[in-house]
């Protein structure tokens, strides 16, 4: 989904992916953007009022981002006054399969510094780990459950894990249960993902995760994913800044954040056929900052 706003003189463009997980579709998100049409003085700080956290906010809030930088003839982060490294390393999504076909995957993608593995919580989860291991010997690794783990099946997998040389475990369990981390030892760091929307979730997630995934979608956008991750900080967790599959025009508010991040997971264009024109720049696994042509 693509927003475009204006002043008559400038143009600020948002993209925004819906997510099936929390029942949102192309046709829901539509209409939540159309809902704003007729609201007047329209700005970043009402729309935190006027919509929900999600992808509808995040393609609006982020356009506005973007509108607002070709006014001031700023770019982005220095409007938000944050630091913006030259490039920053990101991981590579190997999608979930067998592990023959996982440590294939990993083969074709030997230049990644950092490869993220998607596990489904079933007997073959440390196979496909063990032969990303020989495909990959080099490479970081990080693991997405998705919240497909049991207890049962956490216990026997993660100090394998950490041996493997595994740094992190992104949502082993689902979001309305992950009060089972209380009790479990966490020998590999553990990551909220779908635990984690906005700057509200933080405060029960003490004593459950080590590190936050950020993500714009589930923010509703730059301006609450700015104040999210200050609070992150704040509150003593690591940080990954994290994508759902868009372009690069998705991409590049994210990019903002990631300078200082813990993790970067912005593999979402080098998972597409094709990105769009200006697109940001991927090499040898570092993605460079985004043209004035494609955001901010």
């Amino acid at each position: 989904m693509i927003v475009t706003v204006t002043d008559r003189q400038h143009i600020g463009r948002g993209e925004a992916v819906p997510i099936k997980r929390y029942n949102q579709s192309v046709e829901s998100v539509l209409a939540q953007i159309q809902s704003m049409k007729s609201e007047k003085n329209l700005d970043r700080r009402r729309i935190q009022e006027l919509l929900p956290a999600g992808a509808a906010r995040n393609a609006l809030d982020c356009a506005l981002w973007d509108l607002e930088a070709k006014i001031s003839g700023k770019r982005v982060w220095e409007l938000a006054n944050i630091p913006m490294v030259p490039e920053v390393e990101t991981s590579f999504t190997i999608s979930l399969d067998t592990p023959e076909k996982m440590a294939s995957a990993a083969k074709s993608s030997a230049a990644a510094p950092i490869l993220k593995l998607k596990l489904g919580g079933d007997d073959v989860d440390l196979a496909r780990v063990e032969a990303m291991r020989e495909a990959a010997p080099t490479a970081r690794l990080l693991i997405d459950a998705n919240e497909s783990w049991s207890p049962a099946h956490y216990r026997n997998v993660a100090p394998a894990l950490k041996g493997l040389g595994v740094e992190l475990i992104e949502q082993p369990f689902p979001a309305d249960a992950d009060e089972l981390l209380e009790t479990l030892d966490h020998p590999v760091p553990i990551c909220a993902d779908e635990s984690c929307h906005a700057t509200a979730d933080l405060s029960r997630l003490t004593n459950r995760y080590e590190m936050i995934n950020v993500k714009l979608d589930k923010t509703g956008g730059l301006t609450e994913a700015l104040r999210l991750t200050e609070r992150v900080r704040e509150s003593g967790f690591k940080l990954l800044i994290g994508c759902m599959v868009g372009t690069s025009l998705s991409m590049a508010p994210a990019r903002v954040l990631a300078s200082a991040a813990d993790y970067v997971d912005l593999d979402g264009p080098l998972l597409l056929a094709r990105d769009r024109e200006h697109g940001l720049y991927y090499r040898d696994g570092k993605i460079g900052i985004p043209s004035r042509e494609l955001w901010g």
